[in-house]
């Protein structure tokens, strides 16, 4: 029997931004109408779909290899995985996901201790009672369904509700006095996976191909050719990851220079290269970037 690596992929927020990123990395993940058992366009790996709320605790017992979930979601299930990867992406932006104490604008709770007898809805039931014993704090914390934000104060004195942003917070005219934990992607997987050689190398190279589609986000690929009296010139202006590569042409007089640059400070750059002596600049995007 041939080696299968089986892969949690997470369903509901995170899902689309993960597809996208796998699609980067190389992967291709169909959703059919069996929506908890997506097809991947890898023969060796397997994929089951679960809520990253669940991800954790499964990956744990072995259900599956491994699978992507947030920091947030192991602390809460007290969850005993290896965490091989931080991928700093979320569902809306490339931002960590931040779970914070919010009260209404008008409260009079201004910090953690002010929440003593309080009440508190959240999703996040046990990371919160630990934020709370760990600030000496006593206050009552129960488990809300959903729609959060607009239980404080007609139900509660304060939530702890998940932002990328704070945007819904603040329409919902919430205040935050604090942050109860910054969670982020991670690729993780269980300890008997973690043993086996072989799905300890193809989790590795997954992690690795992950890290370097995230790694490529927001940065572009620039190539150009140069005289070599002007190659100071064109250097000085060329902001990189790493030292430009210039290789020789046919004509001894003139290089050929390519360096990886983000993408935001291009629009300023070219014009500069172009007056400094470089000419057929190319720009094109980068599907991954592996250190």
């Amino acid at each position: 029997m041939s080696n299968k690596l089986i892969l949690g992929v997470p369903k509901g927020s995170l899902q689309d931004s993960t597809i996208r990123l796998f699609e980067k990395a190389g992967f291709k993940i169909l959703i059919g109408t069996r929506s908890y058992q997506p097809t991947i366009n890898d023969p060796e790996i397997e994929c089951l779909m679960f809520r990253a709320q669940e991800m954790a605790r499964y990956v744990e017992r072995g259900i599956m290899d491994c699978g992507l979930t947030g920091a947030d979601w192991i602390a809460e299930n007290d969850a005993d995985v290896v965490e091989v990867e931080d991928l700093v992406y979320s569902k809306q932006t490339a931002n960590a996901y931040r779970w914070v104490v919010a009260v209404p604008e008008d409260s009079d709770i201004h910090t953690v201790q002010d929440l003593q007898g309080k009440r508190i809805a959240t999703e996040l039931v046990q990371a919160t009672r630990r934020y709370l014993e760990k600030h000496g704090v006593q206050a009552e914390v129960e488990y809300s369904w959903g729609a959060t934000e607009i239980k404080a104060p007609l139900l509660v004195d304060a939530i702890v509700e998940g932002t990328e942003t704070g945007s819904t917070l603040r329409a919902n005219r919430l205040r935050i006095i604090d942050t109860v934990i910054v969670s982020t992607t991670k690729l993780i997987a269980n300890h008997q996976a973690w043993a086996d050689p072989w799905k300890r190398e193809k989790i590795e190279q997954l992690a690795m191909l992950l890290k370097g589609a995230l790694e490529a986000e927001g940065k572009v690929g620039l190539k150009m050719n140069v005289p070599k009296s002007k190659l100071e010139a064109v250097a000085s202006q060329l902001p990189s990851l790493h030292t430009p590569t210039i290789s020789n042409q046919t004509d001894p007089d003139w290089v050929a220079l390519e360096v990886i640059a983000d993408e935001a400070i291009v629009r300023d750059i070219i014009p500069k290269l172009k007056k400094a002596g470089a000419s057929g600049i190319i720009e094109y995007p980068l599907n991954k970037v592996i250190y």
